[in-house]
């Protein structure tokens, strides 16, 4: 079987946890791209629509995780997003997969069930995009008025 790489975007004040994590998921496959707060972030989404996954701190300076998801799911809706803290609480986490966010991961990370997330989260944007491309198709069908 063949494993297809996501595309992360990993959102984070913590510049060694960045770099460290970002090493991580190349290792095991995956292509990343960094920034190290939510306005940053945002503007990497925007010049990199084809991101699969955000994985975004919930405590930064200036424009926190949560004001960070707000914004994305506005611009990006079937972007995931996996919620990082290691100082936040549960409940903000939830609040957080309320808003849109996929699910969460607390610091330290376990690697492994982050991969597996991670993983579930790619797929997850993936069949959203088929399902859009199929409404799509369907539409355009009974646009020229062809029988299906």
């Amino acid at each position: 079987m063949i494993k297809i790489p996501a595309k992360v975007l990993i959102v984070d004040d913590e510049k060694d946890f960045v770099e460290m994590f970002s090493l991580r998921l190349q290792e095991a496959g995956q292509k990343v791209f960094a920034a190290y707060n939510g306005k940053e972030g945002l503007e990497m989404l925007d010049a990199h629509p084809d991101i699969d996954v955000v994985v975004l701190d919930i405590k930064m300076p200036g424009m926190d995780g949560i004001e960070t998801l707000q914004e994305i799911k506005k611009k990006h809706p079937i972007v995931e997003v996996i919620l990082l803290t290691g100082h936040g609480t549960i409940e903000t986490a939830v609040h957080g997969m309320k808003l849109g966010a996929y699910d969460y991961v607390l610091k330290p990370a376990d690697i492994e069930d982050f991969k597996s997330k991670l993983e579930a989260a790619r797929k997850r944007k993936e069949e959203q995009e088929e399902r859009i491309r199929r409404a799509e198709q369907k539409a355009m069908i009974r646009k020229s008025g062809e029988v299906y």
